[in-house]
């Protein structure tokens, strides 16, 4: 049972993620955490990563705002999704809702409805921070 393999798009999509919520779960509630997300099932409810990574997966199904450094759709997602980095939605992955990001990418075959608002003032905040820690901790050595 532990020997299990992660699926592929865990693998294909985001080989850094570090927590997983499975094809057959089905959340209603809220989810905040401080580590990489892939999502296969479905949530309804609200997603918190603020510093970190939401991949959305093929079979996943989202009713929930997002708000996250980045969020990669493959799946379904219906709410508002804000990312202090990028969103991308991949080929047959589906927002329905608006969109605050520094960086957009949706390719062709993605089905998108609703609004992008393009706002760079969360990703220079997020720059000027990292690098005020890296600064910080330079200091330190």
């Amino acid at each position: 049972m532990w020997d299990k393999k992660k699926p592929d798009t865990l693998q294909a999509a985001a080989p850094d993620a570090t927590g997983w919520l499975g094809s057959s779960l089905h959340v209603k509630g809220d989810i905040t955490g401080t580590e990489d997300l892939l999502i296969d099932g479905s949530v309804e409810g609200l997603i918190q990563l603020d510093e970190r990574k939401l991949t959305v997966g093929t079979t996943a199904k989202l009713t929930a705002d997002i708000n996250a450094r980045d969020v990669v759709v493959y799946g379904s997602v219906k709410g508002n999704v804000r990312a202090t980095g990028r969103i991308e939605i991949k080929k047959d992955g589906s927002i329905i809702g608006n969109l605050t990001t520094a960086q957009i990418m949706i390719e062709d075959g993605a089905d998108f409805k609703g609004s992008i608002e393009i706002d760079r003032s969360a990703a220079e905040e997020a720059g000027k921070n990292n690098s005020s820690r890296a600064a910080a901790a330079g200091a330190g050595t």
